[in-house]
């Protein structure tokens, strides 16, 4: 991500003198300073990042420097970061520009690598930020290929063929860099050519150690994120463990330890990811969302076990991760003998246990909302969250709503007379009472299109006592009649 170019692009818009000019970042590596991102004025004149700033100062004589600002730059890498979790929830910021985001069983919730890879790419633009996204098996392949290729590698499990990329995808430091150019080494394919046995005497540690990562020989730690107010707990085994028993005890290990924290600083739980880590470098996770805020270690560790079964141990586990990425204040509550707060039954747990089995998207309840259009005016809603809107008590409304209204032959006095009778479904009805009208408008601010749209509804029943709910359509149609509609029966 381009951090240092939206550094230019204010400095040009918020310095006077400064519009239109050609702007650098300069920082001081090797003895040298060395250019770290151009604006489009100096990248018009031919300046790129790496070159020295005596050289970029000699194509253009009017070039004006800003210093480099390390560790504002990290500080929001880091906060970027923290907001990539969305995606995963293990994400780390690597470098200075790069931000890793493992998105082992996560790309799914997205439709798959390529639409995760253009989901992120299309929200970094949204904060103003040019970003290259790449997939690859490995975090060192996945940097090469987003900083260096032209083409983009969207399957995580293929080998990605870096062989006719620059070394310097490799992150190798430019002193080690150009040891190797001097000596004709400048892509990956060249050095894969010589002896590896070699290569740490001639050059360091780093060109091996780095070559491995990158192709997948040698496996590579990330340093994840954690938002502020995110609590952690972590567990590592003297042996790989992969029972679905040893599981279920380290989940019984991690889970009170973690709500003790949450006691400490009066928060509950809302969202819970617990993450084990494999022998052959991958994780599987279990992520939980709670109805309400709750350090419960039972109710944690019941809900926990109930997907150990999902998980795929591999040829074992070594480590496993507890962490509450999203958390809310908790304040302690009085509870009557029942255990019950305010007299009120907590279904929160039976919530969780539903969403657990079936998926949120199954779970729900149907809440009223603030809306004159009836068949806006309930919506689901969290089972466990308190009903913000209720419909007034002397606007009753029908048990049953047809979706969409069915249209019906109605003979009626005009203009605001109720019906006489209808014909509903082939059947036609004599009306023995009715009441109305209730005038109904458009709500114009949520569609332009509902500025002239009003209705009349009328509650009627006929002659064998069954009630309905009709409604005149205010528009006149092409033949200059008022078009009716039944919208709802009534118990």
């Amino acid at each position: 991500m381009e951090l240092r170019l939206r550094r230019l692009q204010e400095a040009g818009r918020t310095s006077d003198g400064l519009q239109d000019k050609p702007l650098v970042i300069a920082n001081l590596e090797d003895q040298q300073r060395i250019v770290l991102a151009v604006n489009a004025a100096a990248a018009a004149d031919g300046l790129t990042p790496g070159l020295s700033l005596a050289h970029a100062r000699a194509v253009q004589p009017q070039l004006v420097a800003l210093p480099a600002q390390p560790l504002d730059d990290a500080r929001a890498l880091e906060r970027l970061a923290s907001w990539c979790l969305r995606y995963s929830p293990l994400v780390a910021p690597c470098g200075a520009d790069s931000i890793w985001i493992d998105a082992t069983g996560a790309t799914h919730l997205f439709g798959g690598e390529e639409k995760m890879l253009h989901t992120i790419q299309r929200a970094m633009a949204g904060h103003g930020l040019t970003a290259r996204v790449a997939m690859a098996a490995t975090p060192g392949a996945a940097w090469a290929l987003s900083h260096f290729s032209t083409q983009v590698l969207t399957l995580s499990e293929a080998p990605a063929d870096l062989s006719p990329l620059p070394i310097t995808a490799l992150r190798l430091a430019l002193g080690t860099a150009r040891s190797l150019w001097r000596v004709g080494i400048k892509t990956i394919a060249d050095l894969r050519c010589i002896p590896r046995a070699t290569l740490p005497r001639r050059f360091g540690k780093d060109v091996l150690a780095r070559l491995d990562q990158a192709l997948g020989h040698a496996p590579e730690a990330i340093d994840a994120v954690l938002p502020p107010r995110a609590k952690r707990k972590r567990l590592t085994f003297a042996e790989p463990i992969s029972t679905d028993d040893d599981l279920k005890r380290a989940i019984g290990l991690l889970a009170p330890p973690l709500c003790a924290d949450l006691e400490k600083s009066q928060e509950g739980a809302r969202r819970l990811d617990l993450m084990f880590f494999r022998t052959d470098n991958r994780v599987e996770t279990i992520r939980l969302c709670l109805a309400r805020p709750s350090r419960t270690p039972a109710h944690f560790e019941k809900l926990l076990r109930d997907k150990v079964e999902t998980v795929d141990p591999g040829f074992g586990i070594e480590t496993a991760v507890l962490t509450a990425w999203r958390v809310e204040p908790l304040l302690p509550h009085q509870t009557d003998v029942d255990g019950l707060a305010d007299g009120n039954e907590d279904i929160s747990d039976l919530v969780d246990s539903l969403v657990n089995q079936v998926g949120a998207r199954n779970v729900y309840r149907i809440a009223s909302f603030a809306s004159d259009i009836p068949e806006r005016v309930e919506k689901r809603a969290n089972p466990a969250a308190p009903s913000v809107a209720s419909w007034p008590a002397n606007l009753p409304r029908p048990v049953r709503l047809f979706a969409p209204p069915e249209v019906v032959e109605v003979m009626a006095m005009m203009p605001d007379h109720p019906p006489l009778r209808f014909t509903w479904r082939g059947e036609a009805r004599m009306i023995k009472r009715a009441d109305g009208p209730e005038r109904v408008f458009g709500e114009w601010w949520q569609d332009p299109k509902e500025v002239a749209e009003v209705r009349d509804y009328f509650r009627v029943e006929d002659e064998q006592g069954e009630r309905f709910w009709l409604y005149r359509d205010g528009r006149l149609t092409a033949d200059s009649h008022y078009r009716w509609y039944v919208h709802g029966v009534f118990a």
